[in-house]
């Protein structure tokens, strides 16, 4: 490992350090079980939305050993999954204002199990995404079919750039500080069946939830006018199209 990549796994590290604090802050909520206290809920899904998109955007690019990798990339995962479950809460109590006990309580045993699902639900999601990116022959079919669609000239996905830039483009005009593209995963299929690629968006200084909503339907017209399925899950879409992961 290179003296860039120890240094900001180290930050990584801290980051964690940092995120493990702010989840007692979160039981210490949760364990109210009460709507009252849903705008500190919100406060901290929205430090947790930060303090992901830094190592995204500042230090993961950086981290080249796949042993990091592998570890950095599952306990994001665990993170991505409380991020939308937190705001699938928020957005519960507004539409409804209350709230059934179990859920908290499911929600609760979700992030006390955190320890078990990173090194085996995850890990095991993010070993699948990894090797399928860096697997050469994969790689090889990839750049194949880019070389086609170049070669083809089909306007249809080249527009100005490519999907992915294209896809990155509507994010970030819609108002995302950040638009990450993963391979779809076994809890996308439940959605939909066919899906190849989550594309994930983010706000840096998250007030409401209509500006991710926002983001998410324009990047789902777009997909839709290229005659892809698309699902939108708060901050997350979900899609048929198969796209390059980051």
């Amino acid at each position: 490992m290179s003296y860039i990549e120890k240094k900001y796994n180290n930050k990584i590290r801290g980051i964690f350090d940092n995120l493990s604090t702010l989840d007692k802050d979160l039981l210490g909520e949760l364990s109210k079980k009460s709507v009252k206290n849903v705008n500190d809920i919100a406060i901290l899904c929205s430090q947790f939305n930060k303090n992901v998109n830094l190592i995204l955007k500042k230090y993961y690019p950086e981290i080249k050993d796949m042993k990091y990798k592998l570890q950095i990339k599952s306990i994001l995962k665990f993170y991505y999954d409380l991020i939308y479950i937190l705001t699938d809460l928020v957005r519960n109590v507004e539409n409804y204002q209350k709230i059934d006990q179990e859920y908290y309580n499911k929600l609760i045993r979700f992030i006390n199990d955190k320890v078990r699902l990173i090194s085996g639900k995850y890990k095991d999601i993010c070993a699948q995404e990894l090797t399928a990116f860096y697997d050469q022959n994969t790689r090889d079919n990839l750049e194949k079919i880019l070389i086609e669609k170049i070669k083809s000239k089909d306007r249809q996905f080249f527009t100005y750039g490519s999907l992915e830039e294209e896809i990155k483009k509507i994010g970030r005009l819609s108002g995302a500080n950040s638009v990450i593209i993963m391979v779809a995963d076994e809890l996308s299929k439940e959605e939909i069946e066919t899906a190849q690629s989550l594309i994930l968006f983010n706000i840096e200084e998250l007030v409401g939830f209509k500006e991710l909503d926002k983001i998410g339907v324009e990047i789902k017209k777009f997909l839709e006018s290229k005659d892809y399925i698309c699902v939108i899950k708060h901050d997350t879409l979900i899609t048929d199209a198969k796209l390059l992961p980051d």
